[in-house]
């Protein structure tokens, strides 16, 4: 019986040792992966000339790709206004949206001249947060409020439909375009009684916590069930022989 009760000890131990180091597993795991794929503004280099749109995060199809350089190159040769679509990943820690564009912008575009005609709109879809950034020539027709109103109204109103990055970004360009042409503003797209102000839906990174934080309970279950159970299976067993 001694040996028995042994038993029960050393299983108690090594699943409390099996929940401690998985516990630090999992926390260690969420502490590094938060860093990963971060974007900081040194790595968005440049484009080439006639290069409109640095698809970093991959969320726009190609066609609608193509389709957003066409009308900004277009809008280019036209006006000589230029407007630069980025979209990212990751923020860097302790950066924001409207930091890290100012920041990007600055890098293209080092001088007040180089940047009189530049536009930059940058989207991070890992918190679908956009901002954008401007020069002063194009300041005389894109003015503050059609600018904020591109941002949070063009591009969101689609993200918060259910993250239509495609929509968002098609509608960015028609109505940059338009403006930048000067042609009157078509504003921003209608929004729906559907429309959810504030997203209700689950990041990857909220599911993989989800995930992570089952697996630490079933484990913590497991580790404290199993082990009682034996013992007072072993109790009953006592009893009976008893």
């Amino acid at each position: 019986m001694q040996r028995l009760l042994d038993s029960i000890c050393n299983w108690k131990h090594i699943g409390q040792r099996l929940l401690f180091s998985l516990a630090v597993f999992v926390l260690t795991t969420q502490l590094l992966a938060t860093p990963v794929g971060a974007t900081g503004v040194s790595e968005v280099l440049k484009p080439k000339a006639d290069v409109w749109v640095v698809d970093q995060a991959e969320i726009l199809s190609r066609s609608n790709e193509g389709k957003i350089a066409t009308a900004l190159g277009a809008l280019a040769k036209q006006t000589g206004n230029e407007v630069h679509f980025v979209t990212i990943h990751r923020l860097d820690y302790g950066e924001t949206i409207e930091t890290f564009t100012d920041k990007l912008f600055d890098q293209w575009f080092s001088t007040p001249e180089a940047g009189a005609k530049q536009t930059l709109l940058v989207l991070d879809n890992l918190t679908n947060n956009v901002a954008l950034s401007a020069g002063e020539t194009v300041r005389t027709k894109l003015s503050d409020d059609i600018a904020d109103s591109v941002t949070q109204e063009t591009v969101m109103i689609p993200l918060k439909e259910g993250n239509k990055y495609n929509q968002a970004l098609l509608g960015a360009s028609d109505r940059l375009v338009a403006v930048l042409s000067g042609r009157p503003d078509p504003g921003p797209p209608a929004i729906t009684d559907n429309v959810q102000v504030e997203g209700t839906f689950a990041t990857p990174e909220q599911t993989k916590e989800s995930n992570a934080t089952v697996w630490v309970i079933g484990f913590l279950v497991v580790a404290t069930v199993v082990p009682m159970a034996t013992y007072y299976f072993y109790l009953f067993l006592q009893s009976r022989e008893g």
